[in-house]
């Protein structure tokens, strides 16, 4: 049975509009709320990828970008997810120009410093997306051996800034297959978005590889 994406877009589009007229003042209250608008819109943006529907993609993944970058203002120190979630957006967006912008952002507030994973995991992000694979290597091999992130993910990373393609595609396809496994999605939105940004980031190094999946939009 096939996924009712347009179900899924409206749905989204209710809790972003739902979620924009409840926005508090209290600095905690807002930031947390305005992740929740963010990924509402970052749903709906998903959802209008795997329709093939471009346009509508990039404006609420824009809008996506706009909700974390001003939750981000207000959100506890490290909250390295949201300026990874600005560099995915802005990246399944398209916009290079964008994910630039964000990929700065992310390394002048230290992510390659950070002890956690995760803010390792936005400064390799940021690195690659600025072209910078020699400094990217480094990093993201520091997260490659801990057991507390996806070691595909790392791998897929890793591959892309040693431009190795053999190993790119045992790694992508591997954590395209964690995402077929899945029982739970953010938004429940069944989408690999971590394949596609990968794949992105993949294609700007002419090293793509050839998938197919439902959790992956049309070619």
């Amino acid at each position: 049975m096939g996924v009712d994406w347009n179900a899924h877009i409206e749905r989204e589009r209710a809790r972003y509009e739902d979620g924009q007229q409840r926005v508090p003042d209290e600095p905690d209250a807002r930031q947390r709320q305005l992740t929740r608008i963010g990924n509402a819109a970052y749903g709906a943006g998903l959802a209008s990828l795997m329709l093939g529907r471009t346009d509508d993609a990039r404006d609420w993944l824009s809008r996506t970008v706009e909700a974390y970058r001003d939750s981000y203002a207000d959100a506890p120190p490290a909250s390295w997810g949201r300026l990874v979630a600005m560099l995915k957006s802005s990246i399944l967006a398209g916009d290079w120009d964008a994910a630039a912008a964000h990929a700065e952002q992310t390394l002048a507030e230290g992510a390659a410093d950070a002890d956690s994973p995760i803010g390792r995991y936005a400064a390799t992000l940021a690195l690659l997306t600025l072209g910078h694979d020699e400094d990217a290597r480094p990093v993201v091999s520091s997260i490659r051996e801990r057991d507390d992130f996806p070691p595909d993910v790392a791998d897929s990373l890793a591959t892309i800034a040693a431009e190795d393609p053999p190993g790119y595609t045992l790694a992508i396809e591997s954590v395209l297959e964690s995402f077929d496994q899945r029982t739970e999605y953010l938004e429940d939105i069944p989408v690999a978005d971590t394949v596609i940004v990968l794949q992105a980031l993949a294609a700007e190094r002419g090293m793509a590889a050839e998938l197919s999946s439902p959790l992956l939009p049309p070619s």
